[in-house]
């Protein structure tokens, strides 16, 4: 298991993959800790995971710089993604309590009658290298503190944040074996699934990888949670501020390099207002720059591997022979390393990859419509469901087709993003089940309903 920085094309260090006696001691230590962790008081559990929180937060550049030489983000969003891992950490620290207290239902007046959540055992996470830290600690953080034990398959490019993920956990004071990273590959995690000491799985992945599990986990009737892909849309109204649409436009589209399932993805305009927004957002995405990802001032970076890059060229290639018109970008950089530039296509017929597709890199989809009722078809004309976004200054008008579009979440005036306090989670092929907020914490408990009565 190698890590190659994307940046230079150089290697960074290689891994030994666990063996499958490994994998089976790791289980049985992660098993053994469970039925001590599950009986430590949340108070404790609470204080731990704010700890943790401390130890991102002191570690934070470090931290940050091994995001970046791992996967190519440029360091200052690597340096937001701990800072969120640690928002995340204490606001769990803090609700916890909350959202795991007894719900007392009155259901019968003979009797007392509630719901109290139990944890439920060893949860498998595997995880994608694009966001390396988050991704582990929006599963992490609830699962830790509802009294699971997690185990981390993380992306194979990103092995060393994998370990620096575990390590964080050991420094803030965890049992040892809470929380494990297992270095394998994935052709692994089905003997992973089928354990019988493996409670449950959660996967952030691709369609194909979210079937995969879903399909072994179902065999075993095991809980999951997948969060796949996704092709958002970005719906321009006529009455939009243009201006403020596009200096978002451009940073919805391109965070991470463009790398991000909730990116927005489909830029579907009004007519009225289709030329102008087309012509600023051109121009912001021209002014971003590209190029080295440790250096402050970067806004893309590389893609995180050479065949990544090279698949979302060939998706880019399909839909300029479909029809599709290149203003900005369309080829990959010649230089070291593994960029491409910040794209936009326009004249993008419904079929072609950059509209039928998930890109996931720097390219975005200009597509106009002449009304809202083509804007929610065009939005909602998609096998995804992942998030979107409507932009206007008529706020009842944008709630009102926020309603209507087939997403798990959608944004009025502002970018698609994750919030610790707020379920997220997809529709359609973009998966199913919510992580984050009170919903996410109680994915993956036992939601026990208790009747006392008395024998009288």
């Amino acid at each position: 298991m190698e890590s190659v920085n994307p940046a230079t094309a150089e290697s960074i260090a290689s891994y030994d993959a666990l063996s499958a006696e490994e994998v089976d001691t790791a289980i049985a230590d992660a098993s053994a800790a469970y039925e001590e962790w599950r009986d430590v008081d949340l108070t404790d559990r609470q204080q731990l995971l704010d700890d943790a929180a401390d130890v991102l937060r002191e570690n934070k550049h470090r931290y940050a710089e091994t995001i970046t030489e791992e996967m190519g983000k440029p360091i200052s969003q690597a340096i937001a993604e701990v800072e969120k891992c640690t928002w995340g950490c204490e606001f769990y620290a803090e609700r916890a309590n909350e959202y795991l207290q007894d719900e007392h239902v009155g259901a019968v007046s003979h009797a007392k009658t509630y719901v109290r959540y139990d944890s439920l055992g060893l949860v498998l996470a595997v995880m994608p290298w694009n966001y390396p830290f988050w991704q582990a600690f929006r599963f992490a953080a609830p699962n830790l503190v509802a009294g699971n034990v997690g185990l981390l398959k993380h992306a194979s490019n990103v092995s060393g944040c994998a370990l620096v993920i575990e390590e964080v956990f050991e420094k803030a004071g965890f049992p040892e074996n809470t929380f494990q990273s297992l270095l394998i590959g994935s052709s692994k995690v089905d003997q992973v699934i089928e354990d019988d000491r493996v409670a449950a799985v959660t996967l952030t992945g691709s369609e194909y990888a979210g079937r995969a599990v879903a399909e072994t986990a179902g065999r075993e009737l095991k809980k999951t949670v997948l969060e796949l892909g996704g092709s958002d849309p970005f719906v321009v109204l006529d009455d939009a501020d243009i201006e403020r649409t596009c200096k978002v436009a451009a940073k919805a589209r391109n965070q991470n390099s463009g790398q991000s399932c909730i990116a927005a993805k489909r830029f579907i305009v009004h007519e009225d207002v289709y030329d102008e927004f087309v012509d600023a957002f051109t121009a912001k995405i021209e002014s971003l720059t590209v190029g080295n990802p440790i250096d402050e001032e970067t806004d893309i970076g590389p893609q995180a591997r050479e065949d990544l890059m090279e698949e979302l060229h060939e998706q880019v290639q399909a839909s300029v022979d479909a029809g599709a018109k290149v203003l900005a970008g369309g080829e990959p950089l010649d230089r070291e390393g593994y960029f491409y530039p910040p794209t936009v296509l326009t004249d993008v017929p419904q079929t072609c990859p950059a509209a039928a597709e998930e890109t996931f890199g720097p390219v975005a989809a200009v597509i106009p419509v002449s009304d809202e009722e083509e804007a929610i078809e065009v939005a909602n004309d998609s096998p995804y469901g992942l998030g979107g976004s409507v932009w206007t200054t008529d706020l009842d008008r944008g709630e009102c087709l926020a309603g209507r579009i087939e997403a798990g979440c959608v944004f009025v005036n502002e970018l698609v993003k994750s919030d610790p306090r707020l379920p997220f989670g997809g529709v359609k092929d973009s998966g199913y089940g919510r992580e984050l907020g009170r919903d996410g914490i109680h994915e993956f408990v036992n939601k026990k309903t208790v009747w006392v009565q008395d024998t009288e």
